[in-house]
């Protein structure tokens, strides 16, 4: 079971700037249908945590249902979860492509990046935004969300962080520095993954939060669970990973075929720990 105390991908930019990549933020959706198939989903308890936390009409107990805004909803992962829970969810996503299948599956979605997104005067009890965070400014997207957010809801970014075993991470990387030995990306840290190398973008988020003014003190949050792959399993999702979602066909088979003849040495399966950690404040009333 998940545990909380106090999923994110490890991104494979060195400057930890990735919301000027948007070329690549905007890639996820040449295979949308695949990236809602193979990408994990959020554990259960961050769910009832962020929605029991979340007001957001000055009231000591959570209404039977919450307006929520998912930020970068993509095909709509989080957003269902949300509304599986009895919640009302709009989301914004700039790939169309993406938005498509997030509304073929049941959510409501405005096409448009989050900075350009008009509210047209809708007010939300919670903004949440899962794996998308770090496509957006953290300062102007922290300013956006508290102009929508009525005052004492809360603001929710959120990650799923996945830590390789030690011994196919080493392999994984071998065969990523090979396959693309001039791709501008950190493949030993992605591989490595954990909380450590992905925590500069996690105290960029905060930061944003912390700089608008109108948050009160950002939590951050972990949830631990894990997951157990089989080889195509693990190599249905690799395509979804941002360091792939652009790699040149023979480039990315190759990868593909390298990591699944690793994944067979270890007997064909393994177990991948995961934190899903979130980054979250709650917008202060007005004076």
């Amino acid at each position: 079971m998940p545990t909380h105390s106090g999923r994110m991908p490890t991104l494979p930019f060195s400057e930890n700037q990735p919301h000027q990549h948007r070329q690549m933020a905007e890639s996820f959706g040449s295979d949308a249908e695949r990236y809602d198939q193979a990408r994990p989903r959020y554990p259960e308890a961050m769910v009832d945590r962020i929605a029991t936390s979340s007001p957001g009409r000055d009231v000591p107990v959570v209404p039977d249902v919450l307006d929520i805004l998912d930020v970068g909803c993509g095909t709509g992962i989080a957003a269902r979860q949300f509304q599986d829970a009895g919640h009302r969810v709009l989301g914004v996503e700039p790939d169309a492509r993406m938005a498509e299948v997030a509304r073929r599956l049941g959510t409501e979605v405005d096409v448009a990046t989050f900075e350009a997104w008009d509210p047209a005067g809708r007010e939300f009890d919670a903004v949440i935004a899962g794996q998308a965070w770090h496509w957006i400014d953290p300062v102007a997207g922290a300013a956006k969300a508290a102009q929508v957010l009525r005052p004492h809801a809360r603001l929710a970014a959120f990650w799923n962080v996945f830590q390789l075993p030690p011994d196919l991470a080493e392999a994984v990387t071998t065969i990523y520095q090979r396959a693309v030995p001039d791709a501008p990306f950190d493949f030993r840290a992605m591989t490595r993954g954990g909380l450590d190398a992905n925590q500069p973008i996690l105290t960029k988020a905060a930061d944003g939060m912390r700089e608008t003014g109108v948050f009160g003190e950002p939590e951050q949050w972990r949830f631990d669970w894990e997951r157990t792959y089989t080889r195509d399993a693990w190599l249905d999702q690799i395509p979804t990973q941002g360091a792939f979602t652009r790699l040149p066909s023979d480039k990315l088979a190759e990868v593909l075929e390298g990591v699944g003849a690793a994944i067979d040495a270890m007997g064909g399966s393994f177990t991948m720990p995961y934190a899903t950690v979130v980054i979250t404040a709650t917008r202060t009333a007005p004076a």
